[in-house]
């Protein structure tokens, strides 16, 4: 196994977070509290600022869409929001900065690969102006050059993505894959999103571990003498021990970890109610079915009290779990989910390979 070699000599001003869903990345950052956390500054959603940038675009059917079928004012309405993502997020690092503290993000890694990221998925083709179209402005803090290597397929240039240190949960296909087709047909019958974004191709471009992968390519390519630290979900649960060294080499204060807390279910469900949800929205400008998915996702670990540990079994078995999902779902959507796992497996062994170990 690959050990990282730790955080470097000085601790870094901010800290990424690269998740996939149902990765248990809201359950590592509950772990990681980071209101204990004294020198680590977040919004109250301990990142996601990139979510409405990625929504703008599946929402749209853009994610499918060939370049040559793009409209200017299409383009530009996906690159803006792109744009008021990354300002939101320089806007909670300045805060972080007046307090002298550590920034802290989480985002889920295709959030930050535009529709030209995926039709690369798709076609095989690399069409640099397509990508050029979604790329957004960085301050001038980050450097007065903006340079894109191959392995950088983001919104973001080189320059600006050496400004995080990245950190990375990932988790078995066969866990992951089901649970967030579950969540999208939750999200379905909630109408937040149509049934036909459900069965759509974004949806199955998500279903990936490729984003994460080049995003810590990327970051082998830039320093190989620190590779980022990988936390696995079966040792986020099983294994404390390695979430504190996880948690040491993100320059994280370890001695605030927690492992159990109070259940939230109560809170959660009224949080959740028709009017409460009216009631955020309002006072955030948080588009209500945003809101709405945020408790969906957030749910197990809202009626939890800790570390569930049946949630991440040490073995799974591919054609045992396949069985479970025909019955689920349909020998269809099976069949899909299935074909997702396999394709995932070379990238999630890989990054399994190079995780935090003790």
């Amino acid at each position: 196994m690959i050990q990282t070699n730790g955080p470097l000599n000085k601790p870094p001003n901010r800290v990424l977070l690269v998740s996939i869903p149902r990765t248990a990345s809201n359950l590592l950052v509950k772990v990681l509290n980071l209101p204990n956390q004294s020198n680590v500054h977040s919004n109250e959603k301990a990142g996601y600022f990139f979510y409405p940038g990625f929504v703008t675009a599946a929402r749209g059917g853009y994610m499918e869409k060939p370049a040559e079928q793009w409209t200017n004012q299409e383009k530009e309405q996906v690159r803006a929001t792109y744009q008021g993502c990354l300002d939101k997020i320089e806007e909670c690092t300045s805060e972080a900065e007046e307090k002298n503290k550590m920034m802290f993000a989480k985002e889920h890694s295709f959030w930050m690969h535009p529709p030209a990221s995926f039709q690369k998925k798709i076609t095989g083709v690399h069409n640099e102006e397509f990508f050029n179209t979604f790329r957004v402005n960085t301050p001038e803090k980050y450097g007065s050059t903006r340079t894109y290597s191959p392995l950088n397929e983001t919104i973001f240039s080189d320059e600006y993505l050496r400004s995080w240190q990245m950190i990375f949960i990932i988790r078995h296909p066969a866990l992951t894959w089901p649970s967030f087709w579950r969540s999208m047909l939750k999200f379905s019958k909630e109408g937040i999103i149509d049934e036909d974004e459900v069965q759509g191709g974004t949806t199955m471009a998500n279903m990936s571990m490729r984003w994460s992968r080049s995003l810590y390519d990327w970051n082998l390519h830039q320093d190989r003498r620190h590779a980022p630290p990988i936390l696995d979900a079966y040792d986020l649960i099983h294994s404390p021990e390695v979430v504190i060294k996880f948690c040491e080499q993100a320059g994280m204060n370890s001695t605030a970890l927690q492992f159990e807390w109070n259940c939230q279910a109560d809170d959660s469900d009224h949080w959740a109610s028709a009017q409460k949800v009216k009631e955020v929205a309002t006072k955030t400008g948080v588009d209500e079915r945003h809101i709405r998915a945020s408790h969906i996702m957030l749910n197990t670990l809202s009626h939890s009290s800790g570390l569930l540990k049946d949630k991440t079994p040490e073995e799974v078995d591919i054609s045992t779990e396949m069985v479970k999902w025909k019955a689920e779902f349909g020998d269809e959507v099976a069949g899909k989910i299935k074909k997702a796992v396999w394709d995932s497996m070379p990238d999630y062994e890989y990054m399994k390979a190079r995780r935090v170990t003790v």
